[in-house]
Formats: C-alpha cells, sequence, structure tokens
C-alpha cells in the first residue's frame, strides 16, 4: 500500500504541472499545436460540427505510454 500511496502523490504532482503549463501556454507559443496537427478531424456545418483529435490523441497516448512504463520501471 505504500507504494500505491507513492505513485497516487507523484501522479497528482505530474497532473497538476500538467495542468499548469496547459493552462499558461495552451493558447500560443509552442503548445499551440495541439489539436491541430494534419489528421484531426473537423466538420462544421450549418448547424453545427464535429471535432474529433484523433492524431493529436495518439500522439498523447504515446507520451503517456512512455511515461507509465518510467513511473512502473522506478516503483513497480
Amino acid at each position: 500500500m505504500e507504494n500505491a500511496g507513492k505513485l497516487l502523490v507523484f501522479a497528482g504532482i505530474g497532473i497538476a504541472v500538467l495542468g499548469c503549463i496547459l493552462w499558461f501556454a495552451g493558447g500560443r507559443g509552442w503548445l499551440s499545436w495541439i489539436g491541430r496537427l494534419p489528421g484531426d478531424i473537423r466538420v462544421e456545418g450549418d448547424k453545427g460540427g464535429f471535432y474529433f483529435p484523433v492524431v493529436t490523441c495518439i500522439i498523447v497516448s504515446v507520451i503517456l505510454s512512455g511515461v507509465l512504463a518510467l513511473v512502473r520501471k522506478f516503483f513497480g
């Protein structure tokens, strides 16, 4: 249980840091590519639209998988 507690604390700190980064730099600068990559699906019509960031989801998934692999290596 002690390892699970450490993991939750570090995960919470990591999520807070990521949230601050996205909050302060999300709309401009080096994070403006998030959600605007080639391959992201955007369909707009007269009465609404649909948006699904396929490529962005894949990249975020690969990054999170790498981070979780490192966490498992050091805490597992």
